[in-house]
């Protein structure tokens, strides 16, 4: 449980100022292994050249993640994130193949994986999971999850991980519309508009908020812009009862596709799918990313290791390739925050062009634990008895 503020260390975080935060813990016998035998010492009198190299400390670690051969992931579609660059690089990097595991799921398809395949060294068995905020602690409870600390652990801010290292915060987005300008040339400028005539048949979610992270704090966010607040999610569940009764709310799980073709002419996403997608569209459609006036809502995801993963040293590998300077700006490259973004810019080594391109998300908030423990149960829970609409994957 946090005892700190963890908008506002968060939002600390983005700051180009910001200090580098540094979290406390001792290294864990789950941290980087070193080699297995260190170097002889050199004798005094010995030339300098004939000094024994220092050992790699990743070499350990790399040998056995290449002696298990396969990765295996789950719910990373390519488009989110830039993971589809990320993937491509660790394969290319370590020499391993990368099993992906339904590339569409949800957080809590994740963790049903997870539970589904405890005695199962299969392909359908995975390795790591990438999971809302709220989910991170509720793995560990049950024990779906194990510890390991990425060598860059003291750049992760304490509020963002668990100390023990079972799950730590990767990266961050904020809600947004992404409107196909082509099929609905009037642009939605916040929650409210979404309500009118002129949107029916057009608004989709981009998962189902009885399982979907992302949906789940759609469902949140929106009730902060209608009387709504972090303590009360309430409101959400009764915006969105207003959307499908006035028919605006398209029951179908929105992706790129959707929108491109215009069925979901209004996607409702974190900025960096949202982004991502109008590059990918190349104008065609015309598409534009909003970030509402009101309801700014920050989400953080989360990587975890599974305590039942078949490939325990490849996962390990690939939470050190995702948190090394060169994984976090490839998640930048796909317009999303990354956790290690306050160390980064503090060397330097983040590229300008990439930080132009990220949008002002300028009020965004970013809610507790308990806060996000408690609206993930309210709306799950009362979904279907105040919305009462099906959202499912188009056929």
């Amino acid at each position: 449980m946090r005892t700190k503020n963890f908008a506002y260390h968060l939002l600390a975080l983005f700051v180009i100022a910001a200090t580098l935060l540094a979290a406390c813990g001792a290294p864990s016998a789950t941290e980087v292994p070193a080699a297995a035998t260190d170097a002889p010492a050199a004798a005094t009198d010995a030339p300098a050249a004939t000094e024994a190299p220092a050992a790699d400390p990743m070499a350990e670690l790399i040998a056995a993640a290449q002696a298990e051969g396969t990765l295996t992931t789950i719910a990373l579609p390519h488009d989110w994130c830039n993971y589809g660059e990320a993937i491509e690089t660790f394969k290319a990097k370590y020499g391993l193949e990368v099993n992906e595991l339904n590339p569409d799921a949800g957080s809590g398809d994740e963790i049903e994986a997870i539970k589904a395949n405890k005695d199962n060294t299969g392909p359908q068995a995975p390795d790591v999971i990438d999971v809302g905020f709220a989910f991170g602690e509720s793995s560990k409870a049950e024990g779906l999850i194990q510890p390991y600390k990425v060598s860059t652990w003291d750049s992760i801010p304490a509020e963002a991980k668990d100390a023990e290292g079972y799950w730590y915060g990767d990266y961050y987005g904020v809600l947004s519309f992404l409107v196909n300008t082509d099929v609905q040339p009037d642009v939605p400028q916040d929650w409210a508009d979404l309500l009118d005539p002129k949107y029916n048949g057009q608004v989709a979610l981009s998962g189902d908020p009885r399982t979907s992270n992302q949906a789940i704090q759609t469902v949140y966010a929106a009730s902060l812009a209608n009387g709504g607040s972090l303590d009360d999610a309430q409101a959400g569940l009764d915006y969105f009862a207003q959307l499908n009764t006035a028919g605006n709310l398209v029951p179908l799980i929105a992706n790129n596709g959707l929108v491109a073709t215009g069925e979901t002419a209004v996607r409702i996403t974190w900025d960096y799918n949202a982004l991502a997608a109008v590059d990918s569209f190349e104008g065609n459609p015309k598409a534009e990313v909003v970030i509402p006036a009101t309801g700014r809502f920050a989400g953080v995801y989360v990587q975890a290791i599974s305590a039942y993963a078949p490939h325990p040293n490849a996962a390990k590998l690939w939470m050190e390739f995702l948190y090394s300077d060169e994984g976090q700006t490839i998640w930048m490259k796909g317009y999303c925050h990354p956790i290690r973004e306050a160390d980064m810019r503090e060397r330097g080594v983040i590229p300008a062009d990439l930080l132009a391109k990220l949008p002002d998300v300028s009020g965004a908030v970013f809610p507790s634990l308990a806060q996000l423990n408690a609206a993930k149960d309210l709306i799950v829970a009362n979904w279907d008895s105040t919305v009462g609409a099906d959202v499912q994957a188009a056929p």
